[in-house]
C-alpha cells in the first residue's frame, strides 16, 4: 500500500499520520508497515533540541496505526468520515533503542484475537533488525456519533 492509499483508510493527516508504506499484509494475520523518520518532524522541535528523540507515545501511535489498517482491511471496508478508532488498552510497552532522524521505524503487527468489537494485537518496531518498541494494542472501532458510549 502507498501513501494514497494508507489516506483512504486512516482519517489521519500531517503532523499525526505516522504510516508511510505498507510493505505487506496478510489478511486477517499480520501486517508490517514503515515510518521513515526525518529531522523535519515538528515534534523533533522541543523533543529534543540537543538530541531528537522520537517520542514513545508517538511510536505506539504508529504502531496503532499500522494495527487499524489491518483490521480494515481485514474486515474488508473503508472506514468513512464517522469511523473513529480508539484505544481501549497498551499492555507491556517496553521502549529498547531510542529512535531519531534518518531512522526507518519497521512496524509488524500480529492480530491475537477479535472479540466483541475489541481488536487486540502483538505490535513491535524496530530499526536496522533491533527491536525499539513492543507492546500489545487493544483497539476498538466506533461511530463519532457511539463514541460516548463505553467499549465493551
Amino acid at each position: 500500500m502507498d501513501i494514497c492509499e494508507i489516506k483512504s483508510y486512516l482519517p489521519h493527516r500531517y503532523p499525526l499520520l505516522l504510516v508511510d508504506r505498507v510493505i505487506s499484509y496478510e489478511e486477517g494475520k499480520t501486517i508490517t508497515a514503515i515510518k521513515n523518520v526525518t529531522v523535519n518532524e515538528e515534534f523533533f522541535n522541543g523533543h529534543f533540541p540537543h538530541k531528537p528523540v522520537m517520542p514513545g507515545v508517538l511510536m505506539i501511535e504508529a504502531m496503532a496505526q499500522t494495527a487499524a489498517l489491518l483490521s480494515f482491511k481485514t474486515m474488508g471496508i473503508k472506514p468513512d468520515e464517522n469511523s473513529v478508532v480508539y484505544f481501549v488498552g497498551i499492555d507491556g510497552a517496553r521502549f529498547k533503542r531510542p529512535v531519531g532522524p534518518g531512522d526507518q521505524l519497521k512496524m509488524d503487527v500480529e492480530i491475537l484475537r477479535n472479540a466483541r468489537g475489541i481488536w487486540k494485537y502483538k505490535a513491535v518496531g524496530s530499526v536496522d533488525g533491533q527491536v525499539a518498541v513492543e507492546a500489545e494494542l487493544m483497539c476498538t472501532i466506533r461511530s463519532a456519533t457511539d463514541a460516548s458510549q463505553p467499549a465493551g
